[in-house]
């Protein structure tokens, strides 16, 4: 029998719209712990830059939620074995939250528990993640080290910042509503290297080298980031015009600091940029071949000259094909 088509529904666009409508900009003010486990620098370089703009459609959105929905009832779960959990922090009424590099780097908890059925004086923190059933399957045969190693990065920078040397992972296979549970130990020594990891990437005024030089490498292949990191010639596109692209700003304690104005930048202004936005040289794919107090100029293939003076780049630089 033929498959019947699919037929529209404007309730089901309206409501993955109304999804993208209220996302954000697609950009997280710190790097995060949950991605720290992320095997490619360079990548992550891109993401605390604010290098590519990423717009989710809203069937992707909508998923997101639902791990996030799936939290409240994690915690009741646990709650009913007789634990006692803490999903907030009683000081200041919202999730737990640790950072380092002057705020630059952290993350926020899902929670924090005690009586714990497999170690009952013992507190840990807590990570909840739903999954497809094929990747269910390999969290349950591979354990979560060598499944899912940036959810056991994240955790050992819970650990270690908390000063929790126990973590509980908590996952459900969205297709059966199994659960895996499994006690995670802190592992000091990775946790130091994953902090120093996260330093070298958020002071870095050059962008790491690519996890690989062949774009259709499949780690390339499935970044956001492939067109700016791999594009050249008529591929090449531009990065997103704001402060973390200048070279004029730069992370300090506390927040962004812009050279030319000489103070500290909110997010707000941090997204907006001003018209002295010079790029960061790495960022163009062409040599630098001169440049002024105020201007940097470049050398694209076929000799053609393309210089930087941040006036000219809202009209010839929009994120997109370098024209």
């Amino acid at each position: 029998m033929a498959e019947l088509p699919h037929n529209a529904s404007p309730t089901r666009d309206a409501i993955f719209a109304a999804y993208e409508a209220d996302s954000q900009d697609g950009f997280r003010c710190h790097l995060g712990a949950s991605l720290i486990g992320k095997e490619c620098e360079r990548a992550l370089w891109f993401d605390f830059r604010w290098t590519t703009r990423s717009k989710h459609p809203g069937r992707l959105l909508r998923l997101f939620e639902t791990g996030q929905l799936a939290e409240a009832r994690f915690v009741m779960n646990l709650r009913r074995t007789g634990a006692t959990v803490l999903e907030v922090d009683p000081e200041t009424g919202r999730q737990f939250r640790v950072q380092s590099h002057g705020g630059h780097f952290g993350g926020s908890l899902d929670g924090v528990a005690i009586n714990l059925l497999e170690a009952p004086k013992t507190w840990h923190v807590l990570e909840f993640k739903t999954h497809s059933n094929k990747s269910f399957s390999d969290l349950v045969a591979k354990k979560v080290r060598d499944s899912k190693p940036q959810h056991f990065a994240q955790m050992q920078i819970y650990m270690h910042l908390m000063g929790i040397a126990r973590a509980m992972y908590l996952a459900v296979n969205k297709d059966n509503d199994d659960l895996y549970v499994e006690r995670i130990e802190i592992d000091t020594d990775l946790a130091d290297k994953l902090l120093e990891k996260a330093k070298r990437i958020i002071f870095a005024m050059v962008p790491p080298p690519r996890i690989s030089d062949d774009p259709t490498w499949y780690q390339c292949r499935l970044c956001d980031h492939a067109p700016l990191c791999h594009g050249s010639g008529d591929s090449a596109v531009a990065a997103e015009v704001n402060c973390r692209t200048c070279l004029r700003s730069t992370p300090v304690e506390g927040g962004w600091h812009c050279e030319m104005q000489q103070k500290l930048l909110s997010e707000r202004e941090q997204s907006a940029a001003c018209e002295h936005h010079l790029y960061l040289p790495p960022l163009v794919p062409a040599p630098q071949v001169d440049a002024g107090a105020d201007w940097v100029e470049y050398q694209f293939p076929g000799g053609q000259c393309w210089r930087d003076t941040g006036f000219n780049k809202y009209a010839h630089l929009q994120p997109g094909v370098l024209k």
